[in-house]
């Protein structure tokens, strides 16, 4: 349901059905939601009072108004109107939708940077190494361990910032990822090196000084006062330390970002997968569930292909297309240079 009676024009109840709809299905359409209320906002301005007046100029008209300079902003204002109106076709109470116009072509696609074992080693030391100043518990050794969850179990950041001290599991070397993203929750395991990290953590949680509150709910990574570290400050932070890194960027390459981190868990898990001989194509379903996301095309998204990677891909083709040949009497095929995930 709308918040505070944000929704005033003639379709409100039309659109808050369409949202019940998608948080049924676990999606949190907050952003989606606001929105919607510029759509209804607009609605209003205009006083359209009914759904024969929502014209396609109409839907243009409502989509210039808002001042979208990047295509993939554009494209989600574009997305979020269509979905309603596919919603009202689905039940009947449009003919067809209204939304003709084409979404606008992306002219820059950033491909992010992989951490490597060797970058990422240098991230954590220099992490470690931070001063403590500012209001965070132990800062260096929070970081430390802060950075190595999001690196070694590719948790988004928002997630690692609503960790409590409850959700670590030493016993059974679990997190528990509470109503994330989509409304999911999930169990994530970790390692007994990571679990070491984690225990040392607790206990400096538990002893230090500075901890004045060390109940169940409490932030497992948070500031003097007790509120966990805000996701912003730890983008901050990851930013100032990276030019101190002297990471060598590839051409095409952009610059080291917070959530890269998540994208170099997904290519270092696919690589090792590679380099153990097992098959990536009958495990990227337990990937994607270990990631949180809702199917296999959104865990594809983080697959950037490496040299290594497609090194190790290459390899597995060469393998196959070697086999074949010597059953169908042929000379083996050339050299692999597809999508690494169907190897």
């Amino acid at each position: 349901m709308s918040h505070d009676g944000r929704f005033q024009s003639f379709l409100r109840h039309e659109i808050e059905q369409f949202l019940a709809h998608k948080r049924s299905l676990r999606r949190r359409y907050d952003v989606e939601e606001k929105t919607l209320a510029l759509f209804d906002a607009y609605l209003s301005k205009n006083n359209i009072g009914s759904l024969a007046e929502i014209t396609p100029a109409l839907v243009d008209e409502f989509l210039l108004s808002r001042p979208r300079s990047r295509p993939r902003s554009y494209n989600h204002l574009r997305c979020t109107v269509g979905r309603l109106f596919s919603y009202l076709v689905d039940h009947e109470k449009l003919a067809q939708t209204p939304l003709i116009s084409p979404p606008r072509r992306g002219r820059y696609q950033r491909t992010p940077f992989i951490f490597d074992t060797d970058a990422a080693t240098r991230l954590l030391a220099l992490a470690k190494a931070l001063p403590r100043h500012g209001s965070t518990i132990e800062r260096g050794n929070t970081y430390f361990v802060l950075f190595a969850v999001l690196y070694g179990l590719g948790l988004r950041v928002g997630e690692a910032c609503r960790l409590c001290l409850k959700d670590v599991d030493l016993e059974r070397r679990l997190l528990v990822i509470r109503e994330t993203k989509f409304y999911k929750s999930r169990l994530v395991p970790f390692g007994p090196k990571l679990g070491a990290l984690l225990g040392q953590h607790l206990h400096q949680r538990q002893t230090t000084a500075l901890a004045t509150n060390t109940a169940d709910d409490q932030p497992l990574f948070c500031l003097r006062g007790g509120r966990p570290i805000n996701p912003g400050t730890i983008s901050q932070t990851f930013h100032a330390m990276v030019p101190s890194l002297n990471l060598r960027i590839p051409p095409g390459i952009s610059p080291p970002r917070l959530h890269d981190l998540r994208h170099s868990f997904a290519v270092g898990t696919l690589t090792r997968w590679y380099r153990l001989g097992l098959d990536p194509q009958t495990k990227l379903l337990a990937l994607s569930t270990f990631m949180g996301h809702g199917d296999i095309g959104s865990t594809a998204a983080y697959l950037t292909p490496t040299p290594e990677l497609l090194e190790h891909a290459n390899r597995r083709f060469r393998a196959f297309a070697a086999a074949t040949s010597r059953r169908i009497g042929h000379d083996p095929l050339p050299r692999y240079t597809g999508p690494v995930i169907f190897c």
